[in-house]
């Protein structure tokens, strides 16, 4: 009996991934665009914008002039470099996670890894603006504020954490941090419709699976897009999605890159084929 509820269930996730609006081509708001062509991006990150559709999968996601919005862990800052200087020109906010500096058992790397970012922002003031970090991680209990944001947004996270067995609890914090109404904003690598690895090892996640925790945490499934999908991905590749630009991977983790590895047929998929999600917190 319990097996065929698990199928049934299963099999309402994927019904409702599959009839989800697929919405229309958003316009970007003449500020989200200033803030993609900024001179402060880097180079590398700009060359990226035509697999990755920044002001328009941003403009898709919701995010509005005013808006305050939390990027969960923003890596790189490929997304802090548009969010931040966009909420300062729109008079909005943006915050972003990083290392929990109230958890004693943090790694010097990670305290300085957060002390760089925090130098990377605070010395160019006057295009990230007044930026709030929150501490996130294995033992943090809250986002903030309860029903005190517009957006959240996380890109290419999920992955990790079903790794570090803390998706359900980032999901609903980031549910309770929400105003009702509020956007939870999801990128993640796609994996084929079928079964789960809990871990996520290749680094693919089904859509499936994403909307199930998204609706454990409360929230409901508003739209989805195909702004990021690259049907040239398949997903099947010797080192996980990482084998793919932009890491490039030639080894498995941990190992020494391997010269030796032909990475043609790889730079020619490009970046993977990802699902772009618009969950809202009901009002």
């Amino acid at each position: 009996m319990l097996r065929s509820l698990i199928g049934v269930a299963a099999a309402v996730t994927l019904a409702a991934c599959a009839t989800a609006p697929q919405a229309a081509a958003p316009t970007p708001d003449a500020a989200l665009v200033a803030a993609v062509a900024g001179d402060w991006r880097s180079a590398g990150d700009k060359a990226r914008d035509g697999a990755r559709r920044p002001a328009e999968v941003l403009a898709f996601w919701g995010v509005k002039p005013g808006a305050s919005t939390l990027e969960l862990s923003p890596g790189g800052g490929y997304w802090t470099d548009i969010l931040a200087p966009y909420a300062k020109a729109t008079g909005g906010r943006y915050f972003a996670t990083a290392a929990d500096l109230s958890n004693p058992a943090l790694s010097e790397g990670a305290k300085r890894n957060r002390a760089a970012f925090e130098a990377r922002l605070a010395a160019k003031p006057d295009v990230y603006g007044n930026v709030t970090l929150v501490n996130f991680g294995q033992v943090s209990t809250s986002l903030g504020a309860p029903n005190s944001l517009d957006v959240v947004i996380t890109a290419r996270n999920v992955h990790n954490w079903m790794a570090a067995d803390m998706l359900d609890k980032v999901f609903k914090q980031s549910f309770d941090v929400l105003k009702p109404g509020g956007v939870f904003a999801v990128e993640e690598h796609r994996a084929p419709v079928g079964p789960q690895d809990p871990k996520a090892e290749n680094g693919y996640v089904t859509e499936a699976f994403v909307l199930a925790a998204a609706e454990r945490a409360g929230f409901r499934l508003d739209a989805r897009s195909e702004l990021l999908a690259n049907p040239k991905d398949t997903k099947d590749h010797p080192f996980g999605v990482w084998t793919l630009p932009p890491v490039g991977r030639t080894a498995p983790a941990g190992q020494p890159a391997n010269p030796a590895f032909d990475r043609t047929k790889y730079n020619a998929i490009g970046e993977s084929d990802r699902m772009a999600l618009r969950f809202v917190k009901p009002k």
